[in-house]
């Protein structure tokens, strides 16, 4: 099995765009609970810069996820399940236990944890099935 380089970060970077999008959508959701959070933990508000490595890190995942998801696909079929089991798992070690360490930490209230993992989840499946879509194996020669 060979992986379409090319197709993985061509497909990746609109997964990341898709991961992106639905982070900055999530804002309204949550108000200023974040700033408000960050305050009472003494952090200040996101900076620009902190937005851009935010970002950064969207694209990451999204190239991420469809890496992975060309490698699992030759052991579970193409097509949508495959995408949205390899999302899940993504999501899992991701967004699941990084978000549970910052409760268990104290550092987020219940409220906002739940809503960013649920949030992270939906992101995730809907970037892994647009990547997946988009993901073209290489051509035979």
């Amino acid at each position: 099995m060979k992986i379409n380089v090319k197709s993985v970060f061509k497909s990746g970077l609109v997964a990341g765009l898709v991961i992106s999008i639905s982070a900055i959508s999530m804002v309204p959701v949550v108000g200023n609970e974040m700033d408000v959070v960050l305050a009472s933990r003494g952090v200040p508000p996101l900076s620009n810069l902190a937005m851009v490595f935010f970002c950064s890190i969207s694209f990451i995942f999204g190239i991420s996820l469809v890496c992975l998801y060309a490698l699992v696909k030759e052991h579970l079929g193409s097509g949508i399940k495959t995408a949205l089991i390899v999302s899940c798992i993504f999501w899992f070690v991701t967004y699941f236990l990084s978000n549970v360490s910052l409760l268990a930490y104290g550092f987020m209230p219940v409220k906002l944890t739940v809503i960013g993992t649920i949030w992270g989840l939906g992101e995730l499946l809907l970037a892994g099935i647009v990547g997946s879509k988009l993901y073209k194996d290489v051509k035979p020669e």
